[in-house]
């Protein structure tokens, strides 16, 4: 059974290679000779303006391409800073009653009280932390109100003030960079 396989496997190798020998052996008629045309001056000159024209459009797409990337990356890190400063903003924020009940709380005590002066240092020390990160206290004493960094509460009359000057503060307020993340409560002359 063994020589069975032998021959019919030397039969198969056999013709494989016949067949292999005859498309090597093929006829040179079948085989297509490959003749160079010469080119003209003035085809060489419109394929290099060709070319000329197809470079520029690929290196206006490439000057888009680079300034659309630098384009990107700007934008994305003034994102990155926006969202930081309003990360920033909102914890900021959260304090901003603790530092409000310091401030009232020093008013109302007596200044000859040995604790008060631990009390106050703890202010000065929150209000420096928080100065470091940018937050600003807005001015509003003797000022015009403007609504974009005051809330009016009230309207009083006043002969010491003008018409729309602050009389007095009810809330501090705050910005944070540019940004107002808390406007300050006032009270208006009439």
């Amino acid at each position: 059974m063994n020589s069975k396989k032998a021959r019919h496997t030397e039969t198969e190798t056999g013709q494989q290679s016949a067949k292999g020998s005859e498309t090597r052996d093929a006829p040179d008629s079948e085989v297509k000779e490959l003749v160079v045309e010469p080119f003209t001056l003035e085809d060489l000159q419109k394929k290099l303006a060709d070319l000329q024209v197809q470079v520029n459009e690929y290196k206006d797409g490439w000057q888009r391409s680079v300034a659309d990337f630098q384009n990107y990356k700007r934008r994305v890190e003034s994102e990155k800073a926006e969202t930081y400063q309003t990360a920033v903003g909102s914890i900021i924020k959260s304090y901003l009653p603790v530092l409000d009940d310091l401030e009232r709380a020093l008013a109302a005590c007596p200044a000859d009280l040995p604790w008060v002066d631990g009390i106050e240092l703890i202010s000065r020390k929150l209000q420096t932390i928080l100065e470091a990160e940018g937050l600003k206290r807005i001015e509003t004493t003797g000022q015009s109100f403007d609504p974009h960094f005051h809330e009016a509460i009230s309207q009083e009359p006043s002969e010491d003030y003008e018409s729309g000057q602050i009389i007095g503060v009810v809330q501090n307020g705050y910005m944070l960079g540019d940004r107002v993340i808390r406007p300050a409560l006032v009270r208006v002359a009439k």
